[in-house]
């Protein structure tokens, strides 16, 4: 069975809406901790746009829950990281003027301070993934730099899809960077504008273990309720 990670990072942007305490972040993780999900995925940005410091230290203190914490490059942000020991570390492209993470890490430019980074999470026990494009070069990258995971970007072709658009080459694309990251011994993961169908035809890859799903499920719940959105996924990749 593949593993459902739901992002809650909008539970707290409709909380910082009214800059009160409701809905309140870590109610939401439990919540949809007990609703069986694999794990809590939440993006400590840099401008703080949602998801805050005690957030996330709240949130990953939890027991019986594991927590996916989403950061960037920057070294506040990296040493956060560290004193909220989350159980996985998923480090993404940001840029502040970005509605959301537009595209997958921009790996040469980043080389020297991605090793150091994984290295310090590795030496703490704590699994590191790599957010990229579905790219064969990004994948051996990944592997020279020491990351357990990589997460590809599935939001060119969760586009297609809503667009309806061609998506066969895009998923060929996909499917064959899964191929070779499970070959050479990396984990794979896909997530970015995630709905059902895009989910349901990406789960058709053996070799995507983990789908990370945030914006559309909270979205969605506002119709039909977080409980039956996730038991939704929940039957997609089961």
């Amino acid at each position: 069975m593949k593993r459902l990670g739901v992002n809650i990072d909008h539970v707290a942007t409709l909380r910082n809406a009214r800059g009160e305490k409701h809905p309140d972040p870590v109610y939401a993780a439990k919540f949809v901790n007990e609703l069986g999900v694999d794990s809590i995925t939440i993006h400590l940005r840099e401008d703080r746009r949602h998801i805050r410091d005690l957030d996330a230290k709240k949130i990953c203190s939890l027991k019986k829950l594991s927590t996916n914490l989403e950061i960037s490059i920057k070294d506040e942000i990296v040493k956060n990281a560290i004193k909220i020991k989350p159980n996985f570390i998923c480090i993404v492209p940001e840029n502040r003027n970005e509605v959301t993470t537009e595209g997958g890490l921009d790996l040469k430019k980043n080389k020297d301070k991605l090793k150091s980074i994984i290295r310090i999470f590795k030496d703490k026990g704590i699994r590191t993934s790599l957010f990229i494009n579905p790219s064969l070069k990004d994948i051996s990258l990944s592997k020279n730099f020491g990351a357990d995971c990589v997460e590809i970007h599935t939001g060119r072709f969760s586009n297609f899809i809503k667009n309806k658009k061609n998506f066969k080459n895009e998923f060929l694309r996909i499917k064959k960077c899964s191929k070779f990251a499970s070959k050479i011994g990396i984990e794979v993961h896909a997530g970015h504008g995630l709905d059902y169908r895009s989910t349901k035809i990406l789960s058709k890859i053996d070799e995507i273990v983990e789908f990370n799903i945030g914006h559309f499920i909270i979205g969605e719940s506002i119709f039909f309720g977080l409980k039956k959105v996730i038991k939704n996924f929940k039957k997609i990749l089961g």
